[in-house]
């Protein structure tokens, strides 16, 4: 299995995931928050096109995450998996989207999807969305886990983090940057929210309580371009995993996203 970002922060999100098992190869799409013309220019800085995609994600509704993802879908013939309440709120927002029913699939937390030579777990996570999910890729051998856009760590939500290969995880804001940055006060409260953004405290706290012996790659994600440095998430993370290999941190650009990171 291999992973990247396509791009990390306000500004837009998608990542792409493929497993491979002997000739077949499965590619899938997490987010999709880039007009199409630009998703299509960065997948193929990454060597692949829309074309070759198996399904789409959409973890919820916000811009920033549902970008060109019907367009997408429609012009494409790309499958497009999201929750009941995520496709509620584009509806509500955008009217009803013209989508073919053998394209759209309707999913909820802990429901087991085969796609290809992927299973995708989807769960539910805290964030200021109708029915946000984040979600667990596997293969059979590796176990990549997704979490963004995400306000609080409960129990039940680290406990589905466990026995990871790779960890996408977001480390949106410095607590420090934000709370003295330009944000309005309302802004801030959302942030700093049960149901706003991880803070790098927050993304190391819920990496330190990962069981991670045989985490290969973490990688910081979702990056405030105003309230965040690539070295103060990457500083977190690192001491989260006492510091014994900090090599396995990397930090994803909020504007470059990150290139392909093999799990093996």
């Amino acid at each position: 299995m291999r992973f990247c970002s396509l791009g990390s922060g306000s500004s837009g999100n998608a990542s792409l995931v493929e497993a491979s098992q002997g000739i077949t190869s499965t590619l899938l799409l997490v987010d999709c928050g880039f007009s199409l013309r630009e998703l299509t220019r960065r997948m193929a800085r990454a060597g692949c096109t829309p074309e070759q995609l198996d399904g789409v994600f959409v973890t919820h509704e916000h811009g920033d995450h549902v970008g060109c993802a019907l367009s997408l879908s429609r012009r494409h013939r790309v499958p497009l998996w999201t929750s009941r309440g995520t496709w509620r709120a584009i509806s509500q927002r955008h009217g009803t989207p013209e989508l073919p029913p053998d394209l759209l699939h309707l999913v909820k937390d802990d429901e087991v999807l085969d796609l290809g030579d992927l299973r995708l777990r989807p769960f539910a996570v805290p964030h200021d969305a109708a029915e946000p999910l984040q979600l667990l890729c596997e293969d059979g051998r590796h176990r990549l886990g997704i979490l963004t856009d995400v306000g609080s760590a409960p129990d039940s939500l680290v406990q589905r983090l466990q026995g990871l290969d790779g960890l996408l995880l977001e480390c949106n804001h410095d607590e420090d940057m934000l709370r003295n940055g330009p944000y309005p006060a309302s802004l801030k409260r959302r942030i700093l929210g049960t149901h706003g953004h991880l803070s790098n405290a927050l993304a190391a706290s819920i990496l330190e309580r990962c069981g991670h012996a045989d985490l290969q790659w973490v990688i910081a994600a979702h990056l405030s371009e105003r309230n965040n440095l690539p070295a103060l998430a990457f500083e977190a993370l690192a001491r989260a995993l006492d510091d014994r290999r900090p090599e396995r941190v990397l930090v994803a650009d909020p504007l470059q996203g990150l290139d392909w990171q093999i799990l093996d």
